[in-house]
């Protein structure tokens, strides 16, 4: 097992905080392993797919009040009848536990989670490997963005289209249908086919029911699903000055690399791929160090953009733009930006930003780096 020591922090730091520990994220992600390595010394560790376990928990005070670890760990707790009963019970009758609960999804998805256990837990979302995690998994730049970060695909050989087609069919089965009861896998795949091909783009959602000949409703209402359970991320426009910019049309990111490359066919991948991709990957490493900060974008209605932004102080604004090759930006758009909004940090985001370093467009001041300086 990899240690994945950044997320482990987050999981000891969000204990200082709840007794309850909310981790979520997409299948295969690691949820399980990184469970697995805060030790087995201090932890009980249950799997909530067996079906012994719901005799084991029937009665969750006796069950507490037998366990000789500091720590619980219940996997897939929602397959239980009671979840929610079973962890209030825990953080309120037992205050010098710790307990992590795994998901794939926010509490608030699943039908058997009424009381969200408000004030008695943090969530920690895992995602994929990222950027900093490159080192101990021992792989390329290169590898990652075609493979993905689950860890099974990252560290396999070569990349096998039937991984990715296996873990979309059971993402439906094993999530999809079993939170929301969608029952059309085919107009629910169409759907995230459609958004994995389209990653990294705006996303309209009457275009998009045209597109793939389903409902406008039925569009809602798988998008939010994606949502809920991780596997994508929308990011909505900033917007303050009303002078001419974007004000409603989020764009969408599929949760992983290696699948936007399968679904769109990119398969060598060619230079041109590596920047849409690289985009995707900063964007994991905004949502894993800044978890608690909106993401957003910025773009005008002459189709200038800015890849992310980031309000993280007050009257200031920080602009990340990615790039694949930093040679290639062109500050046109984060000038015209800085002029609405004059107050913040520029970032040019590249794999060969280091060492970091300064360069000046005009008056504009930028700081090329990798996704490490972006930090809070």
């Amino acid at each position: 097992m990899i240690p994945r020591p950044f997320w482990q922090k987050r999981i000891e730091q969000a204990w200082e905080e709840a007794p309850i520990v909310w981790l979520c994220g997409v299948r295969r992600c690691g949820k399980t392993t990184l469970a697995e390595n805060l030790g087995p010394e201090r932890m009980l560790y249950v799997n909530c797919d067996l079906p012994v376990v719901e005799e084991m928990v029937r009665d969750p005070q006796l069950f507490f009040r037998s366990c000789d670890k500091p720590v619980v760990v219940f996997d897939e707790i929602h397959q239980l009848r009671d979840p929610a009963r079973l962890l209030k019970i825990g953080a309120d009758l037992f205050p010098d536990l710790k307990i992590l609960a795994t998901g794939c999804s926010t509490l608030a998805a699943n039908g058997k989670f009424r009381d969200t256990l408000t004030g008695r837990k943090r969530t920690v979302h895992l995602l994929p490997v990222t950027w900093d995690e490159l080192p101990a998994f021992s792989v390329p730049l290169p590898q990652r963005l075609y493979h993905g970060g689950l860890p099974p695909a990252l560290l396999a050989e070569t990349k096998k289209p039937a991984f990715y087609r296996e873990w979309l069919d059971s993402f439906f089965a094993c999530d999809i249908q079993r939170l929301f009861g969608f029952r059309d896998m085919n107009r629910f795949n169409a759907l995230f086919e459609y958004i994995l091909r389209q990653s990294g783009g705006q996303f309209e959602v009457t275009r998009s029911a045209t597109a793939i000949g389903i409902t406008r409703p039925t569009v809602e209402s798988h998008l939010r699903a994606l949502e809920i359970t991780n596997a994508v991320t929308l990011v909505r426009p900033f917007h303050g000055s009303g002078q001419n910019e974007l004000v409603k049309q989020p764009k969408v990111y599929a949760f992983d690399t290696g699948f936007v490359s399968f679904a769109r066919g990119w398969d060598p991948l060619r230079q041109d791929d590596f920047g849409p991709l690289w985009e995707h990957l900063v964007l994991e490493h905004l949502q894993a160090s800044f978890p608690d900060t909106p993401l957003r974008y910025w773009r005008d209605k002459g189709g200038r953009e800015v890849d992310f932004v980031l309000t993280l102080r007050r009257d200031e604004v920080d602009a990340i733009e990615c790039k694949w090759d930093p040679g290639a930006f062109d500050p046109s758009a984060l000038k015209l930006f800085r002029t609405w909004y004059p107050k913040g940090r520029n970032y040019l985001v590249s794999p060969s930003g280091v060492p970091a370093y300064s360069r000046r467009y005009g008056d504009l001041e930028v700081r090329i780096c990798t996704p490490s300086e972006l930090q809070p």
